[in-house]
């Protein structure tokens, strides 16, 4: 292989297909049995990130917006305001997505396997030589000339010796499992308020009745009639990188799933012929690892709309932090309205083979609270297999790729910079 992938999230996908779109022979390899990671298996069904919250300007394009523009070519997706204000969402159907993935993935002409985890990373001399594989086959060995890690939690990185962090505050975001109802009467439900539903659960908690972590949860509607998607519940203090933990979460997200149910069948004018219908496949991890890279994005760089020389992608989301309390901190970027994630946030320090891409990025606890988001996810993912391949090209390190013909190249696929 030239290029191997790990991770078939929004940032993996995108990484896989511009890579092989470069004319590489690539592997992306998933652990679950579909691709988008948080944007199907963990049930976000909104793309957000593609336009700034103040001017509405979109700032994303490239190979995101081809993945938006087809879900909308196909009936199965909307542009949506933000309750809290981040910005116009593209809201989808989840089904759709992952076929959407798939397709997009093999006509590239990336090679993709499923039902399979990177167990082990082998390094020699600052390389990674070799990846270790592990599924119902056993143990496989796969090497490569560079390698992508998209695994959100930064297992490659971690696991070849690159230095991360995984807090530089007192805690990690909190976890969410999202859930599906049915049978909402979204008409009647829409004329309570996100202000109003914010206040009917805190009367809730105070009356005793309810226990529900999170006040300011959200609903919305979906591309399927009368069913809605709800972000409420909180699961704090957990490393989602130990699997013991991980677990517990699991059992306590569905637990309060079946609380804000409840609460919303009984105190929410539209949910009371509502019924659960699903939660997502897996808990919803916003941060664990995030690697030291040649440069570390700061939340003064988010809020100062900073712009950089090497910048490969650009974000306009707040700082969008779910701490462990019952509110959500949101700060706004100044200036224009976005700012730059630079190249070299996605590049690891020690390993000389290696890029990252998505929520791992190296950056501070409230940089990453801006720049996990979907669409920016997606154009890092697009970024880094962009650089995989100029680096093969030039037969450089990937920290010495030529950003001015990173840029170039992205420009030339769409990509606003």
């Amino acid at each position: 292989m030239d290029i191997v992938v790990l991770g078939g999230g929004a940032a993996g996908v995108c990484a896989a297909i511009s890579a092989a779109r470069g004319g590489r022979k690539v592997l992306l390899v998933e652990s679950q049995g579909c691709l988008g990671g948080s944007r199907t298996a963990t049930g976000v069904d909104t793309f957000y990130g593609f336009y700034t919250p103040k001017r509405q300007e979109r700032i994303v394009g490239g190979i995101p917006w081809e993945i938006a523009g087809q879900l909308t070519h196909a009936n199965a997706a909307f542009e949506r305001t933000n309750t809290y204000g981040a910005g116009t969402g593209i809201t989808y159907d989840v089904e759709m997505l992952k076929v959407v993935y798939e397709q997009a993935v093999l006509a590239s002409g990336a090679e993709l396997l499923y039902h399979t985890y990177a167990s082990e990373v082998h390094v020699s001399e600052g390389l990674i030589t070799g990846v270790l594989l592990a599924n119902k086959q056993g143990l496989t060995e796969v090497s490569a000339n560079v390698y992508i890690d998209a695994t959100g939690d930064g297992d490659i990185a971690a696991r070849s010796g690159a230095p991360f962090e995984k807090s530089d505050t007192n805690e990690l975001q909190s976890l969410s499992t999202i859930f599906f109802m049915a049978n909402v009467d979204t008409a009647a439900a829409k004329l309570v308020s996100h202000q109003k539903l914010a206040a009917k659960m805190k009367e809730a908690n105070r009356s005793g009745q309810f226990v529900l972590p999170r006040e300011e949860g959200s609903w919305h509607i979906t591309p399927n009639p009368g069913v809605i998607q709800a972000n409420m519940v909180r699961v704090s203090g957990v490393d989602a990188t130990d699997p013991y933990a991980l677990t517990l979460a699991e059992v306590e997200g569905r637990s309060q799933t079946r609380e804000y149910v409840r609460f919303l069948k009984e105190c929410v004018s539209g949910f009371e012929q509502a019924f659960l219908v699903g939660t997502s496949h897996h808990i919803g991890v916003r941060e664990t690892r995030r690697i030291i890279g040649e440069y570390r994005l700061t939340e003064e760089d988010v809020v100062e709309g900073r712009k950089f020389g090497d910048g490969i992608a650009c974000c306009g989301a707040p700082v969008e932090d779910h701490g462990s309390g019952k509110d959500t901190r949101w700060v706004y970027v100044s200036d224009d309205g976005y700012y730059h994630i630079p190249y070299r946030a996605l590049v690891p320090q020690k390993v000389n083979n290696l890029l990252v891409a998505g929520r791992c990025l190296s950056a501070t606890h409230g940089a990453q609270a801006s720049a996990r988001n979907s669409a920016q996810c997606m154009a890092m993912g697009q970024a880094a297999g962009v650089a995989a391949v100029v680096s093969l090209e030039q037969n450089v390190q990937v920290r010495s790729v030529s950003t001015g013909l990173l840029r170039e190249r992205l420009r030339s696929q769409d990509v606003i910079l």
